[in-house]
C-alpha cells in the first residue's frame, strides 16, 4: 500500500519543479496586478482603482490560497535536492548566494521607489485610492511619526533563507532520528489520510491573521508564518526524498481540484457577506478551515499535473523559468508606476487590468532580455550563465 521512499539522482533534472516555482511567481505579477481592481483589497492597497468587480476576487484570492504554499513546496524540494547534491554546508552557500544577496541589493531599490511613487501619486492623483487618503494628511503632517520599513513582497527571501538554517539545525542535532517514530506513522498513512490530515495541521497558524491570510512583510518574523509556510517547507523537503507519493495521488487530482473549488466557492461567499465585520469564533474557525484545505489541496494539484504536464526540457519555458526571478524582483514598482496614471483615466476595470498586465510583463521581459540574461546581473540571480542547459535547481528556492 504505501511505496518506500525513492532517492532521486543527485544529478536528476526537475523541469516541472523549476516551472512550477516560475509559475508561481508569475502567478504572483497577476495577483499584484489585479489587486487595485478588487473589491476586498479595495480599503488597503495603494493603487486602489474605481473601478472593482468581484471577477477580480473570485479569481485573484483563489490564486493567493495557494501560490506562495506551492512556492515553498518547491523551495524545501530544491532545498533537499542541493543537500544530497552538495552537503549541508554547500546547500547554505547556495542559499545565501542565491536569496539573501539579492535582498540586500533590490530590497532598498524597491523599497525607495515604491516610496517615491506613493508620494507622486499623492500629489499628482486626482481620484486617490481609500489608502492614500489617509497617508496623505499623515504625510503632511511633520511631526507624524515614521512608518517602520516593510520587505514589502520580497518578504518570502528571509523565510525561505530562515527554513533552510533550520534544515541544518535539525540535522546537527540529529531530529530526524529523535522523530523516526513521526516518520514511520506517515508513511503508514494512506495518501488520501494524509491529504485530509495535514491541512488540520495549518489550522492554528491561519487562526492568527484575518482571512485572506496577509503577507508577513514585517521585518521581524511572524509565528504564524514560520509555521504556516514552513509546514509547506517541509512538506516539499520530504517529498524529493518520496516522489512515489505524488504517482500515488495522481489518480485523485480531479477530485481534489472540484473539492477545491467547492471549498474555495464557500469561502469566498461566507467572506464576501461578512463584509468587514469581524467573523466569530465559528466563521473563522470555518473561513480558516476552507483556506488550509483549499490551499493545501490545489498546492498538490499544481504538483500533480505539473509533473504530468511540464517535466521536459522546453526552450520557451526555460526561458520563462529563468527569467522569473528578475521578473518577480522589479514587478511591483513597475506595476505602481503604470497604475498611478490610469487611476485618473475614465477606462473599464478590464481594460485598465490588461493594460497593466501586459505593459508590466513585457518591461520586465524585456529588461531582463536586454540587462540581464546572459550578463553579470543574469549569474547573480541565476547562478550559471541561464543561456545553455543549466540544471534545474540552480534557482528553484531563490
Amino acid at each position: 500500500m504505501n511505496a518506500p521512499a525513492q532517492m532521486p539522482e543527485a544529478n536528476e533534472r526537475f523541469h516541472y519543479m523549476d516551472n512550477l516555482r516560475a509559475l508561481a511567481m508569475l502567478t504572483g505579477v497577476v495577483f499584484h496586478t489585479a489587486l487595485a481592481y478588487s473589491v476586498l483589497a479595495h480599503p488597503f492597497w495603494p493603487t486602489a482603482d474605481r473601478g472593482q468587480s468581484l471577477i477580480v476576487d473570485a479569481f485573484a484570492w483563489f490564486f493567493h490560497l495557494f501560490r506562495m504554499p506551492l512556492f515553498f513546496v518547491v523551495a524545501g524540494f530544491f532545498a533537499a535536492l542541493l543537500v544530497q547534491k552538495r552537503g549541508m554546508g554547500g546547500m547554505l552557500k547556495n542559499r545565501f548566494m542565491r536569496i539573501i544577496l539579492p535582498l540586500l541589493v533590490f530590497w532598498p531599490l524597491v523599497y525607495f521607489s515604491m516610496g517615491w511613487l506613493i508620494r507622486l501619486a499623492i500629489t499628482d492623483v486626482e481620484n486617490l485610492s481609500p489608502l492614500l487618503q489617509v497617508i496623505k494628511p499623515w504625510l503632511d503632517n511633520p511631526q507624524a511619526p515614521t512608518a517602520p520599513p516593510t520587505l514589502a513582497h520580497l518578504w518570502f527571501l528571509p523565510y525561505v533563507m530562515c527554513f533552510c538554517i533550520l534544515v541544518w539545525v535539525a540535522s546537527t542535532l540529529e531530529w530526524n532520528e529523535h522523530l523516526s517514530w513521526l516518520d514511520s506513522w506517515l508513511d503508514a498513512l494512506t495518501p488520501m489520510k494524509k491529504v485530509c490530515l495535514v491541512p488540520l495541521a495549518l489550522m492554528p497558524a491561519l487562526f492568527a491573521v484575518p482571512a485572506p491570510f496577509p503577507a508577513p512583510e514585517s521585518f521581524f518574523p511572524q509565528w504564524w508564518a514560520l509555521l504556516f509556510y514552513g509546514a509547506y517547507f517541509l512538506i516539499g523537503f520530504r517529498l524529493f526524498h518520496q516522489a512515489r507519493w505524488i504517482d500515488q495521488l495522481s489518480l485523485f487530482a480531479p477530485r481534489l481540484l472540484l473539492l477545491s473549488l467547492l471549498a474555495y466557492a464557500l469561502f469566498l461567499y461566507l467572506l464576501r457577506i461578512n463584509g468587514a465585520i469581524k467573523p466569530d469564533l465559528s466563521l473563522q474557525a470555518i473561513l480558516v478551515l476552507l483556506q488550509a484545505y483549499t490551499g493545501y489541496w490545489m498546492t498538490l494539484v499544481c504538483i500533480i499535473f505539473g509533473r504530468r504536464w511540464l517535466d521536459a526540457h522546453h526552450g520557451f519555458l526555460r526561458y520563462i523559468a529563468d527569467a522569473s526571478y528578475w521578473v518577480y524582483l522589479i514587478h511591483l514598482p513597475l506595476i505602481f508606476a503604470i497604475q498611478i496614471p490610469l487611476m485618473d483615466v475614465n477606462l473599464h476595470w478590464s481594460v485598465k487590468l490588461s493594460l497593466s498586465l501586459c505593459a508590466t510583463l513585457s518591461i520586465a521581459f524585456l529588461t531582463y532580455h536586454l540587462f540581464v540574461r546572459g550578463r553579470l546581473l543574469g549569474k547573480f540571480l541565476n547562478g550559471n550563465n541561464s543561456d545553455t542547459k543549466t540544471s534545474c535547481a540552480k534557482t528553484s528556492a531563490s
